[in-house]
């Protein structure tokens, strides 16, 4: 039996059904206000009674898989951020695919033409917060399962298809807990070989596999608090800070350019200082976002950091890094690449190409755990933006080709 022609007579014969099941999903998993931020900011959002309360879209997971008689495995590090993991297949081999989507997401923010969390159908796609990142790619792997179910297909997987629900990918919190794949890692709750990581966008035409590290570091400059009307009696922690920010403008890193990658970024994010306009600021505070590269090592990045301090006469700074990621850069040549390819150039004729991004995905985390691991997914570049959307045609698409894609790899 050709199963993987069964796949495509069934989404051939079901393109209204399966289009309006996805639509109907993602309506009802946007309605929830999932946001993640810092716990600092927790309190701008007053629906919030803790970060991202993922709980909510994962009761609708849940009820999916057990609609469709999926088993799946439910693990939260604590109440109210669970992470739900579907599992199909046979076991026969020891090839373990995982594609996980995350239940979170970001602010709506200002500049929406409507209701950013009641979603609008219009011209063939999806409007609302978490359409694109990531709910609408959620919801396409979990019809997907769903469908490997139904043609009782999900017994010709030799392996594992590992579909998952995941918490925690938005904000990384200041205290460094993860509750989302760096949790399951750590605790080794899951052991995929293969991950496939719906989240990069790029309209399904890139493949990611290198992605820049990222290290936020905190600069505060120490001045002395004084009386505004005798700012002479103290010292201007903002004036500093300023001076500061000129070499910072200007500062070019030490770096070998990398072939996907290019170049490092620095980004002055946050500026925070004094308490009055009738007081001299005695401290100030920056935050840097600096994207890396392979090979860029923290301690010379913090060493170019700590020159540009000392350039500013009678300067007094600290620096501290408050969080960090790794880079990776993986061989394009590998079966996960080859197997996307194929299925992009034969269902949708064209051919996605490895590409590497500024940005970061779970991807990292299962690089750095050994598991070969590309980005790849529906979407376009509308993540984080006022009147987010999604077409709704690339969320069945990639439904279609994570069936084939699986039955593929999974043999």
């Amino acid at each position: 039996m050709d199963y993987k022609a069964t796949v495509k007579k069934y989404f051939q014969d079901h393109q209204e059904e399966i289009k309006n099941s996805i639509v109907e999903l993602v309506r009802e998993m946007v309605k929830e206000k999932t946001v993640n931020v810092i716990s600092e900011k927790l309190a701008e959002h007053p629906y919030l009674k803790f970060r991202g309360e993922e709980y909510r879209v994962a009761e609708i997971v849940k009820r999916e898989f057990n609609r469709n008689n999926i088993p799946y495995d439910e693990f939260s590090l604590i109440e109210g951020r669970p992470n739900v993991i579907a599992k199909l297949g046979n076991n026969i081999t020891e090839k373990r695919l995982l594609v996980p989507a995350h239940m979170d997401i970001v602010p709506a923010g200002e500049g929406w033409n409507h209701d950013p969390f009641d979603m609008v159908v219009k011209n063939g796609k999806l409007f609302g917060r978490g359409t694109n990142d990531n709910k609408g790619p959620l919801a396409s792997i979990i019809i997907a399962a769903g469908i490997l179910k139904e043609l009782d297909l999900d017994k010709q997987i030799n392996g594992q298809l590992l579909v998952a629900a995941l918490s925690d990918e938005e904000a990384a919190d200041p205290n460094g807990i993860d509750y989302g794949i760096g949790f399951l890692l750590e605790k080794k709750l899951i052991r995929p070989t293969h991950a496939i990581v719906p989240d990069i966008g790029e309209d399904m035409k890139k493949i990611d596999i290198a992605e820049k590290g990222r290290t936020v570091i905190k600069i505060t400059a120490f001045g002395r608090q004084a009386h505004g009307s005798t700012p002479e009696k103290g010292v201007n922690a903002i004036f500093m800070m300023s001076k500061l920010l000129q070499h910072l403008e200007v500062l070019k890193f030490e770096y070998v350019e990398h072939p996907l990658l290019g170049h490092p970024t620095l980004n002055v994010g946050e500026i925070q200082g004094g308490v009055a306009p009738n007081v001299v600021p005695g401290t100030c505070t920056i935050c840097l976002d600096i994207r890396i590269l392979p090979g860029m090592i923290q301690k010379e990045i913090l060493q170019q950091l700590q020159h540009c301090m000392d350039k500013v006469e009678n300067g007094r700074f600290k620096a501290e890094v408050i969080y960090e990621t790794i880079p990776f850069s993986i061989n394009p040549d590998n079966e996960l690449v080859r197997v996307i390819q194929k299925y992009t150039f034969e269902e949708l004729g064209f051919k996605s190409e490895p590409y590497g991004m500024g940005g970061g995905t779970y991807a990292k985390d299962l690089i750095h755990n050994a598991v070969l691991t590309v980005g790849w997914g529906p979407g376009g570049d509308t993540a984080h933006i006022a009147n987010e959307y999604i077409e709704i045609q690339q969320l069945v698409d990639f439904a279609k080709l994570t069936c084939l894609i699986a039955l593929d790899l999974l043999k």
